[in-house]
């Protein structure tokens, strides 16, 4: 088993065209209640990136993503995905929730939940047949999980919880991934194995998008950053935008300088 049966063959002409971002948002806003958690923001990813959405805790970097999704209502402001409403674009895209977001006591398989990112080929009614079966198996090999297909899902590390999901995205056979804190919470062995395979698909020519927190990997792990605080504060290469002053922007002036000098930031 391996990529050939975790992801379908067929043709994806628009996957690098420059022309037709995979993910652009405009004026986007979205609130909870009389307070704004995301406003105004506009966004576009260049097609064939690693793109990390940066910021502080409730800068509403989760947020967009689920408002981009419709998973929250928007308040105003549009997504569009290729160049198409996200609405109708739904099929090209595979998201990976906040682990902790997930009811992990529903008792389920881990071949039954990776099963699920097939679900548009499967429908409610049609039968899981042996090549449904070999197709989960090749994606659970791919994130290092094919061992433990028959494990309740409960039963693993919030680890191996994170890579059984990536598993199912990768099912999706996508070409935008949305990840949403992909890196949270997990050994060092689980986040290399997971920047592996969306390195992987990004060679592929897939997109990448990344609610991400760890400051320190940026600059290793992607090549655009979109910096947020409820605002857009930058938005560009890592080169050009993930700078001193526009994380002291973004972070409202909290980060000391000693942390900035750690990291891996461009030349001035």
């Amino acid at each position: 088993m391996g990529t050939t049966l975790c992801l379908a063959s067929r043709e994806r002409p628009s996957l690098t065209d420059p022309a037709r971002s995979p993910f652009a948002i405009s004026e986007l806003t979205v609130s909870y209640g009389e307070k704004p958690a995301v406003l105004s923001i506009d966004a576009t990813v260049p097609a064939g990136s690693m793109t990390a959405i940066i910021g502080p805790n409730g800068a509403g970097k989760s947020t967009l993503l689920k408002a981009a999704l419709g998973m929250v209502p928007r308040l105003s402001g549009a997504v569009t995905v290729y160049g198409e409403p996200v609405e109708k674009s739904l099929h090209r895209i595979a998201y990976v929730p906040q682990r902790a977001s997930v009811d992990w006591d529903f008792p389920t398989r881990v071949i039954d939940v990776v099963l699920m990112g097939l679900y548009r080929e499967l429908g409610l009614l049609r039968p899981v047949r042996a090549r449904h079966r070999e197709r989960a198996l090749a994606c659970l090999e791919r994130v290092g999980m094919a061992d433990f297909a028959a494990r309740q899902i409960g039963q693993l590390s919030g680890g191996q919880q994170q890579r059984v999901f990536l598993a199912r995205a990768l099912a999706q056979d996508a070409e935008l991934y949305l990840l949403d804190e992909p890196f949270a919470g997990v050994d060092a062995a689980t986040e290399r194995a997971i920047i592996t395979v969306l390195k992987d698909l990004n060679a592929e020519g897939r997109t990448v998008i990344c609610v991400h927190h760890d400051l320190a990997t940026v600059a290793d792990y992607f090549d655009h950053v979109l910096l947020i605080n409820v605002r857009k504060v930058a938005e560009g290469p890592v080169a050009t935008a993930f700078t001193p002053e526009n994380l002291q922007k973004t972070y409202g002036g909290r980060l000391a300088t000693a942390h900035i000098d750690q990291l891996k930031l461009p030349a001035a």
